[in-house]
């Protein structure tokens, strides 16, 4: 599962096989840079991202835009709902977490798309975090709100980059819901080529990423919950996260690499 369809890259498409064919089969979902335009203009939470799990587990989709409602660990199941106004949800998760409305942060894709989305959220009083690209950190910012005082993700985005932020979920005991936007025929006909027979259907975390599964990111430039690469006169200093659901794990791991031909 990749964006080279969408990117008009010459590799990573969605069904690709990869590998020797040798060892067990499973299922990748990656993005080797997620926030190409933050990156390019040196913004923050630039990141690569891969998940992995057991063949057949990952939501097999079309590259379409996806309405996407997220949050992290510690609340009731089905706090939030994706067919609730952002108020409902808003109040829900506040409640849950036993404070304001106005003191509950949305993460949101500043797109056009998004404009009566955001003046529904400021119409509350909850705070709003506009990012310009990357809503795979988006979603992942949700899980630790301490440390980037994001506690809701709303809006759309990439079919894909939902994939991958519900893997990281799985892994971190975090909720989210998804819906396929698939607003003309030629996409519904993707879909049903590839075994989506109810367009309008709520995907779960569950159901986006199943079995066991592994997520890794890491930073490419600066972020809230990731350094991003540095680069010193010897070697080369990178941060990552690596996420696992069955133990529920999360792995730290800041590497010095001296091999400098492999960057």
């Amino acid at each position: 599962i990749g964006e080279g369809e969408r990117d008009e890259a010459p590799m990573l498409y969605i069904g690709e096989e990869v590998g020797t064919g040798k060892g067990p089969a499973v299922d990748i979902a990656l993005d080797p840079l997620e926030g190409t335009t933050i990156c390019a203009k040196n913004l923050p939470n630039a990141l690569a991202v891969i998940a992995i799990a057991e063949k057949g587990s990952l939501l097999f989709a079309p590259d379409v835009y996806m309405d996407k409602i997220a949050i992290g660990p510690g609340y009731p199941e089905d706090l939030i709902d994706i067919d609730a106004s952002p108020a409902e949800n808003l109040a829900n998760l506040a409640k849950a977490k036993g404070v304001a409305v106005s003191d509950i942060t949305a993460c949101i894709l500043d797109r056009p798309r998004h404009a009566k989305l955001i003046d529904a959220v400021r119409a509350t009083g909850a705070a709003i975090r506009l990012i310009g690209d990357g809503d795979v950190a988006g979603v992942i910012h949700t899980t630790d709100p301490d440390e980037t005082g994001i506690d809701i993700y709303l809006g759309t985005g990439g079919a894909p980059e939902g994939v991958l932020a519900a893997a990281a979920l799985r892994c971190t005991g975090g909720q989210m819901q998804g819906r396929l936007i698939l607003d003309t025929p030629e996409k519904v006909a993707r879909a049903q080529k590839m075994g989506i027979s109810d367009p309008k259907r709520v995907y779960r975390a569950q159901d986006m990423a199943r079995g066991d599964v592994l997520f890794a990111a890491t930073g490419v430039t600066d972020g809230n919950l990731l350094d991003g690469v540095k680069f010193g006169r010897t070697f080369i200093t990178t941060h990552t996260i690596v996420l696992r659901s069955s133990s529920r794990t999360v792995r730290e791991i800041k590497a010095r690499h001296q091999d400098l031909e492999k960057f």
